[in-house]
């Protein structure tokens, strides 16, 4: 898994906002082709410890950070991948490794032995961190996403909005599983890109008073179980 590092921008925003950017998106750049009818479900395991170290490190910014997560989207459990992001020096890159619904299960009711025999590195990497770390399944991230992509400086634009979570339950995989509001979250736009962000991008994100932040959807998510 080779190192490549991508700029990131996040801004909390509001929906009259989110209106505004989705118009200016959709003049220049082009709808993901995996969204139907321009957005998809997300819905995402998130691992911690005990001592919540991916949390501590989040709200601390400490420099060189790193999370995992078990993610699929619209609630088809076909496609499941394993993530890790990973920041350093306030760039960011993520790994992932593609798990099948019963392995991911499996992770889910602490039965992981067989991964330390996975041929998938980051499968093995999880398993010595749950081993070694303590870390477990946390935290169920749901949220609806709006993503564009233009291709110059491989950039990419996501609204993010709706944001749930579940209250004391892990069993993500669960079509019966309930999520309920985050509190009064904002919308979230995300901007990533490589080594450039072209002009007609950087415009058309632009918003007055709207500054980069650095909002956790993990971390909101916490606050409730």
């Amino acid at each position: 898994m080779g190192e490549h590092y991508r700029h990131e921008w996040k801004h909390e925003i509001t929906y009259s906002d989110l209106i505004a950017i989705r118009q200016r998106m959709k003049a220049v750049a082009r709808p993901d082709p995996h969204a139907v009818d321009g957005k998809y479900l997300i819905r995402s395991l998130y691992f911690d410890n005990a001592a919540d170290k991916a949390l501590r490190e989040k709200i601390d910014g400490v420099n060189r950070r790193e999370k995992f997560r078990i993610r699929y989207y619209n609630l088809d459990p076909s496609v499941i991948h394993l993530e890790k992001k990973s920041r350093l020096n306030g760039l960011g890159t993520k790994y992932s490794a593609a798990l099948s619904e019963e392995e991911a299960q499996r992770i889910v009711e602490g039965e992981i032995d067989w991964m330390m025999e996975s041929e998938r590195a980051l499968i093995q990497e999880l398993y010595c961190k749950m081993r070694y770390q303590g870390l477990q399944p946390k935290t169920i991230v749901d949220y609806t996403r709006e993503p564009f992509i233009y291709e110059p400086g491989n950039v990419r634009v996501t609204l993010d909005y709706d944001l749930r979570t579940a209250l004391h339950r892990i069993d993500f995989l669960d079509p019966e599983c309930v999520t309920i509001p985050a509190g009064e979250a904002p919308v979230i736009m995300e901007v990533k890109w490589d080594a450039y962000l072209p002009d007609i991008i950087r415009d058309a994100v632009q918003l007055k008073g709207v500054r980069v932040g650095a909002f956790s959807k993990y971390a909101r998510c916490r606050i409730y179980g």
